[in-house]
């Protein structure tokens, strides 16, 4: 089965049996980055020099990223030709990334959504794991270049530099410490892993990222429930 970026690290975010969210708003900048990240490794967008162009908007056939790529086409078009920011359009993303994400993979039925009242309250959604094989296949292949140094392909490259730069290595290797993978993450994500136009795109995605978590990961508790 094939599943897209974001997808991948909603999975690796989920709590397996909770269905609670790890590093619940950090981890939803990384999924809004994932989107773009692939829409550029499918030639639909090109961030170059701290600017978001869409220059196809020919459907992928991938529901999730249609609907951004239409999104995103509409709203670069309203803020005027060289003017869409890439971190303008995460900061306008982010709060619904992890929503339709983690539908997504319901519909897939890699989760189950269960519904709770907080408190007896307030109404509270979680996610717990229905179909654990793609989380599986997709630990194994990061363990595989993480961790015994194989060559990773550019979508795997790509989402590790996601979890580096939103420095989410505790949801990728919850029982590595820390010391033991960044220096392997940051090798991958600093490396020449992608053609000239796509690396220079996910590199300029990237440091928006970054930017936008490194303030969120001040601020924000390491766990959230997703509402």
């Amino acid at each position: 089965m094939h599943v897209t970026l974001a997808e991948e690290l909603m999975l690796l975010s989920l709590d397996d049996k909770s269905g609670v969210a790890k590093a619940g708003t950090t981890a939803g900048w990384a999924v809004a980055g994932g989107f773009l990240a692939d829409l550029a490794l499918a030639g639909r967008v090109v961030v170059d020099d701290g600017r978001l162009t869409v220059t196809d908007r020919t459907p992928t056939g991938e529901p999730l990223l249609d609907g951004r790529l239409d999104r995103l086409a509409e709203w670069a078009e309203r803020k005027g030709a060289g003017k869409a920011k890439p971190a303008e359009w995460l900061a306008k993303d982010q709060p619904t990334a992890i929503r339709d994400t983690v539908q997504r993979l319901c519909e897939r039925g890699l989760v189950v959504e269960e519904r709770h009242r907080a408190l007896g309250l307030f109404p509270v959604r979680r996610y717990p794991e229905a179909d654990g094989s793609v989380e599986r296949a997709l630990r194994a292949r990061l363990a595989a270049v993480v961790l015994d140094g194989a060559e990773p392909d550019v979508r795997t490259a790509t989402l590790i530099a996601l979890l580096h730069t939103a420095r989410l290595y505790k949801v990728a290797f919850p029982e590595q410490p820390r010391k033991q993978v960044e220096p392997r993450f940051a090798e991958i994500a600093e490396g020449d892993w992608a053609g000239e136009s796509v690396g220079q795109a996910i590199r300029n995605m990237q440091a928006a990222v970054a930017a936008i978590a490194a303030v969120t990961i001040a601020t924000t508790a390491a766990t959230t429930v997703i509402t």
